[in-house]
């Protein structure tokens, strides 16, 4: 997700080498990325990276809502008149509405404006009764209307992309790189922030070795598996969070009641298709609160839980 301002150094990257593989590594959407490629040439590798920055930086400009002047600007500040779009952004959209859907209209990307009275930071206090009533009505995926061509919301609503931004970001700078790859029989790995997708493109490359923390252990250990094909995204309520009163608050809001699920794992890691897929279901396992581990076992997907 787009969790921080726009990176202003993200056309600066490193190549290098290790081992048998090279290691593209980058800050983008205020996390540290990187791409893992099973070859010895470093020009081609170079080549690839490039491919990877440009589109990650394409998406992050495109649809931050830490940018001014962008798309994502324009949706949010359309006060209520239609705004052209393109088809990249209605696919996005249907993929939204499709979350929206599933979840029981729990994930919502017009709730981000909960943020204007939640603050998950040490000291912070929660919003009154009062003030959670006034917002919800600007809040509802459903109050959206939107074609192929154009977008309309009312007006005082916002969208946000931060809950897909980056799984999309990741599935989109692997498919550019996969018919290359696929040529060269390079086999490789795309980690933004730890939402990641692995093709292997030779039978000799092995694995990749991938840590996932355990964030609900007292050790803060990690579970390393081993990934050659697939996806993996994690989504997680321990790092915006804070206490008061003797109550603990997590930054997974419920857009329906505008207050934070309650009995949610503290992470949960799902294994998919794609990166965007592996998202959604991992995020609507904690709209689920204490219900997580059900809905993903009715999903028949693979997962790590931690609570």
């Amino acid at each position: 997700m787009f969790d921080g301002q726009l990176s202003k150094n993200m056309t600066d990257y490193q190549v290098i080498k290790k081992n048998n593989y090279f290691a593209v590594e980058f800050q983008a959407m205020a996390s540290p990325c990187e791409v893992l490629l099973y070859s010895d040439n470093k020009k081609l590798v170079r080549k690839l990276a490039k491919i990877v920055v440009d589109e990650t930086k394409r998406i992050e400009a495109k649809y931050s809502r830490y940018q001014k002047d962008n798309l994502c600007w324009e949706l949010n500040h359309s006060n209520g008149e239609p705004i052209a779009i393109d088809l990249e952004t209605y696919k996005l959209l249907e993929y939204a509405k499709q979350l929206y859907q599933l979840s029981d209209f729990q994930f919502d990307i017009t709730s981000g404006v909960l943020r204007k009275i939640w603050q998950f930071k040490p000291g912070a206090k929660p919003p009154t009764q009062n003030s959670i009533k006034q917002i919800l009505p600007s809040i509802g995926f459903d109050k959206i209307q939107y074609n192929q061509q154009t977008f309309t919301m009312p007006q005082g609503m916002e969208v946000d992309f931060g809950g897909i931004g980056k799984e999309y970001c990741v599935d989109s700078a692997a498919s550019l790189i996969s018919p290359l790859c696929e040529k060269e029989k390079i086999s490789f790995l795309v980690n933004f922030g730890g939402d990641l997708i692995a093709v292997n493109n030779n039978s000799s490359h092995p694995s990749w070795t991938v840590g996932l923390e355990n964030v609900g252990s007292q050790d803060k250990s990690q579970t390393v598996i081993e990934v050659s094909q697939g996806a993996i995204a994690t989504s997680g309520s321990t790092k915006r969070v804070f206490e008061y009163q003797g109550k603990q608050y997590t930054h997974i809001l419920n857009p329906i009641t505008g207050y934070p699920v309650e009995d949610a794992p503290r992470s949960v890691s799902v294994f998919a298709q794609t990166c965007s897929l592996a998202g959604g279901m991992s995020t609507l396992a904690q709209l689920k609160g204490s219900e997580a581990e059900s809905f993903l076992k009715d999903c028949q997907v693979k997962y790590i839980c931690c609570w």
